[in-house]
Parts: C-alpha cells; structure tokens; sequence
C-alpha cells in the first residue's frame, strides 16, 4: 500500500460524491417512514421503497465488478454506503446481506454461476439478501450444524431448519451452509460443509417454509425449515465439503461492512445528543454545560474514532487481498462497543424524551444493541483475538 492510498484510507470523507448521494436519497426516508414500518405485521414491515431506491441508484451492485453490470467498486466505498445510511437515521439491514453474500458467489462460483447470476443481482432483478447459516440448536457453533445436503444424481436433498435468517421473506436467491459429510467422516470439524446458491422462488412451498419472528427490532428475520428440498446438484458453490471456508471469506467482509453501519449509528447517535445537549435549557443553562452530560458524549465518540480506524485497516487489507480476519473481528467488536456508549449517551441526555418514539432515539438504541450480539457476539470475538491472535489456547 502506498503512503498516498494509506492516507486515502483516513480521509474523514473519502467518496464524497458517494456521501452525498446516499445521503440525498435518505432525506425521503425520513423517521415517520420507519417508525411507521414498525408499526406494521411483520410480513409487511419491509422497506421496500428505500430498498428499490437504493437499487435503482446502483449502490446495491456497488461491489459487483463491471464485467458483470455493477460498480466494481471496493469494499470500503461499500462501507461508506451503510455508514452514510445509518449516520442520516435510516437502515441498511434490510438490504446489506446482498453486499456481502455475493462475494462468496464471486470468489468461488463457477463462471457459469457468476455470467447467470451476478449481472441480474447487479440491476436488482434478482434479490440475494438470505444467508442460511445459523441453526437453532448450534447457534456460533457453526461447524456442528444439523441441516443436511445428500447428493441423489443430479440433485441434492436438503433436510434441516435455519433460524435468524433476515430477509428470507424479501429474498429471491439464498446462500445455505450445510453439511454434506457427517462429522464423524472427516478430519477436522470444519469439513464437511458445502455452500449452494439456492432459487427461493423454486423452493418455497416445495420442501422449504418460511415463518417470520417478531423480535425486538424490525430485521425482517425468520426461521426456515427444509423438507426433503429439490435443488439441483449445480447449485454447489466451488468444491463439496469446502463451504466453510466460502463462507469466511463472507463473514470477513460482513463484519466490515457491518461494523461501517454500527459507527454511522454511532454518528447519528453522538449529533442527536450535542444538538439536543446545546438546545435544552435546565436550570438557566444548556445541559450540554454540565460535565456530567458532555463527558460521555465526548469519550464515547473518542472511542467511535478510534474504532471506525481499526474498521478502515480491515477493509484497506481485504481490499489487497490481505488476511484480515483479525482486524474485522476486532473491527466488529470496537465498532459495536463504542456505538453502544454513543446510545447510552443520548439515551441519558434526553432523558425521559429518549423513550418517546418522534424522537427515533429509542429505535437507534434498540437497533445499536443487537450489533454487540450479531453477527458475532463479543465474547466469540474475544475468544477468536485470544487464541488466533495471542497464542493462547482455545477457550471454547
């Protein structure tokens, strides 16, 4: 990396034409909009308007190469995307899966998978936003997953149920991790395991149900159960048995991206609290005056700086086809972490305010909140940086 691109990468506002963009195309989304999707049936609380606008825009193909109809852009113009997305109040969760899911699809599918289904992604005619990883019985124990794929001639058979998979409902096409050699067949526990791009559209009703969970914040996230599932043996993606490692490469560029979402929260959370710190009037005087409001407004964006840097060198190293699955994780963690401190400040600072839904401060908490659990939880994290970084041995 040169000094001038290391410089690139701490610009405050690399891509501005992006920022500014993004940043229009949320000014028609505004908190009505998504206070009023929660207030909907799940089924019916997809942002389906912001979503089409993104697409119609071509940030949704940012990342996909121009050869196959997207920007080919890299993954910290992706970044900058979700965090302007969040920073301006509004969600990317609803689409951010296509972003990441696809890079499996480009790194380790076939020509023949990549010609079909990329360029159709790219202009928004097919949608990738389900990820099929998590079971209910196994949860971040991903090598011990149940769901099974058995080769029968041309076709494999899918039996299992997948939970937390968001978007299932609003998805055309999802990547399904699931196990193609028992455990007791192979060497280490993390073979076995076999990626496949999956038709919904095909599958839903034959042989996979999809049942929505109404949870604390609006994901659009669901429970799938696979019985006795179709689906044509040129689904695999890359080499049977190989899945997992796909399913990295994914998982690496999913915390970054993810992490970017968490730091624009952790903006929109820190600008909400100056401004209201500066405009209420307490005892003669802006509470934004009192130390016991301003400081941790202050060192919890002193900690959202420091966390969006560690963020930068991840995508800077995934970007030269560097490992950087340190650096994600440790990304994912700092991210969420001072996000959190971000929504615990404004929290405070609006007082009883805060839990009044008109001031979306509320929603922004309860969606900061997840991210210290999902995609990975901070304790995995941990667990990751102790053994994989510090040489210590595996704690779980």
């Amino acid at each position: 990396m040169t000094d001038q691109t290391a410089m690139m990468d701490l610009d405050e506002n690399d891509y501005p034409e992006i920022r500014d963009a993004v940043a229009k195309i949320c000014e028609g989304f505004p908190g009505q909009y998504w206070r009023d999707l929660e207030d909907q049936s799940v089924e019916g609380s997809y942002p389906t308007d912001f979503v089409q606008a993104l697409t119609e825009s071509g940030y949704l193909g940012a990342l996909i190469p121009e050869e196959y109809g997207g920007a080919g852009l890299p993954i910290r113009a992706g970044a900058v995307i979700l965090e302007t997305i969040h920073a301006n109040g509004c969600s990317a969760a609803a689409c951010h899966a296509q972003m990441y899911t696809m890079g499996t699809v480009l790194r380790h599918g076939s020509p023949e998978q990549k010609k079909k289904f990329l360029p159709k992604i790219a202009t928004g005619e097919l949608r990738l936003q389900a990820f099929g990883v998590t079971e209910p019985t196994t949860g971040s124990d991903t090598t011990q997953l149940k769901t099974r794929a058995d080769r029968d001639g041309d076709e494999y058979v899918i039996n299992g149920q997948k939970v937390w998979t968001s978007r299932a409902l609003h998805s055309d096409l999802m990547l399904l991790l699931a196990r193609t050699t028992p455990p007791d067949q192979v060497k280490r526990r993390s073979d076995g395991l076999s990626t496949f791009l999956v038709d919904m559209r095909a599958a839903r009703g034959n042989g996979m149900d999809i049942n929505p969970i109404d949870a604390m914040i609006n994901h659009n996230t669901t429970e799938i159960f696979f019985d006795n599932l179709r689906i044509p043996a040129d689904s695999l993606i890359g080499e049977e048995g190989k899945g997992f490692r796909y399913i990295l490469d994914g998982m690496n560029a999913e915390r970054i991206l993810v992490s970017a979402e968490v730091v624009g929260d952790g903006y929109y959370m820190t600008q909400r609290a100056v401004d209201y710190a500066n405009e209420r009037v307490v005892f003669g005087h802006p509470i934004g005056k009192n130390q016991g409001v301003q400081f941790p407004i202050a060192k919890a964006y002193a900690d959202l700086k420091a966390a969006d840097l560690m963020n930068r060198k991840a995508a800077a190293l995934f970007d030269a086809g560097m490992d950087c699955g340190a650096e994600a994780n440790m990304a994912k963690h700092l991210c969420s972490e001072a996000a959190w401190l971000c929504a615990e400040a404004a929290m405070t600072t609006f007082g009883g305010f805060a839990f009044a839904r008109e001031y979306d401060v509320e929603r922004k908490w309860r969606e900061i909140r997840l991210y210290r659990t999902a995609p990975v939880s901070t304790n995995m994290i941990l667990g990751y940086v102790g053994q994989h970084v510090l040489g210590m041995p595996r704690s779980y």
